[in-house]
């Protein structure tokens, strides 16, 4: 989860609760909206359980959701503004109350959050922000027993956790010999503001997902680039009808298995646009197999040949957001968390939305209550 914001509002946390739903983005809102239907009742400011509420604490299980942003909205609130709602993939409506009309050109940093604010004041969810959880731990060896989470605001005990913290804090740039001397500008997807700050520049963008290939083509006005990727890329049509299913189904083997998982999008492959079109007819999409190390002034390709470059823009995706996990030590041999459906194999007790094959919008809505169905078993 992200950093918080210096200067925020000091929130308070209640001292136990039976879920903890750590992130408030379409997988967390997801969970906190099944967890009131299923009649967990919601401890936050305004509703808080306390002496005068102990017939409610006797009747109901309690759940509270913290959110590290100091706004609603999630990862969207952090994105760059010439990703419009015109040329994301497209967001899934929340359970309970789909998305208003958008404009197209409304920039998603805007369009997104604003949804997000409306849901939460529509469905009566509350989180607390900004809060940054630490750490999770088990508080003694009993299988049932709560655990002790600690949070940059003080720490509560709770008998379960909704892990739904993303992805967008932890961005991934692989290691290449040479990194450290190239005396250019290296900044990943996440650090990106505007095509306008590579103006006249020699830009290599690395990376074969939609991140990549939007940013390639949006810079490419601007600037000269290069476009590296580790595979080459698979196109589909724009009008054509794919059905991700299986590409969701292979995702979701490799976490069953207890291995990292990849993106939806890497199995899935890229589909042409009118935009990506014009861009390939520019020369644009022309790729070339990833460079070998990274020299002062440029890279050197895998043939021996050089390119100067003066930017490198990593679009090499996110690692999921679990550091605060690790005292669970929940990682296998494999180097990833086993999971049968949303529930860690290794400690059931702890559920994980947004990952893997639910880090999709559409999925993380149903894995938000799949892991409430779930728990409403756990607690029987």
């Amino acid at each position: 989860m992200s950093a918080v914001t210096s200067g925020a509002i000091q929130q308070r946390l209640p001292p136990r609760v039976n879920v903890l739903v750590i992130g408030a983005g379409q997988a967390g809102l997801s969970a906190g909206f099944h967890l009131e239907r299923r009649g967990f009742l919601q401890r936050s400011h305004s509703r808080d359980v306390n002496a005068a509420g102990r017939a409610d604490r006797e009747s109901h299980r309690t759940f509270t959701v913290v959110d590290a942003n100091q706004h609603p909205g999630g990862a969207w609130q952090h994105r760059w503004r010439s990703l419009t709602m015109a040329t994301i993939n497209g967001i899934y409506g929340l359970p309970g109350m789909q998305p208003p009309p958008f404009e197209l050109n409304e920039p998603a940093v805007d369009a997104v959050p604003r949804y997000f604010a409306s849901y939460e004041a529509f469905v009566g969810l509350e989180p607390i922000r900004p809060v940054l959880v630490n750490s999770v731990e088990r508080i003694d060896d009993n299988p049932r027993g709560a655990l002790s989470v600690a949070t940059s605001v003080g720490n509560l005990e709770a008998d379960a956790i909704i892990n739904a913290t993303g992805t967008w804090t932890r961005p991934f740039i692989p290691f290449y010999p040479g990194s450290a001397d190239f005396a250019g500008r290296q900044l990943h997807v996440a650090e990106y503001v505007s095509a306008t700050e590579f103006t006249g520049k020699r830009v290599a963008v690395v990376g074969g997902g939609i991140s990549a290939i939007q940013l390639l083509e949006e810079i490419s006005h601007v600037a000269s680039t290069l476009w590296f990727t580790r595979r080459e890329p698979v196109w589909h049509d724009e009008s054509e009808k794919f059905d991700g299913t299986g590409a969701v189904a292979k995702v979701e083997e490799r976490v069953e298995r207890g291995l990292p998982p990849e993106s939806v999008v890497s199995v899935t492959g890229l589909f042409w646009t009118p935009s990506l079109r014009a861009a390939a007819e520019r020369g644009v999409l022309d790729r070339h197999p990833m460079f070998s190390r990274i020299e002062p002034r440029g890279v050197r390709l895998s043939d021996g040949g050089f390119e100067p470059v003066d930017v490198i823009l990593w679009a090499t995706g996110f690692r999921s957001a679990l550091d605060h996990l690790a005292p669970l030590t929940l990682r296998g041999t494999g180097g990833g968390i086993a999971v049968d459906g949303t529930m860690v194999r290794a400690e059931p007790r702890v559920h994980l939305i947004g990952y893997g094959p639910s880090s999709s919008t559409v999925g993380a809505n149903r894995a938000g209550r799949a892991a409430v169905n779930d728990l409403v078993r756990f607690f029987g």
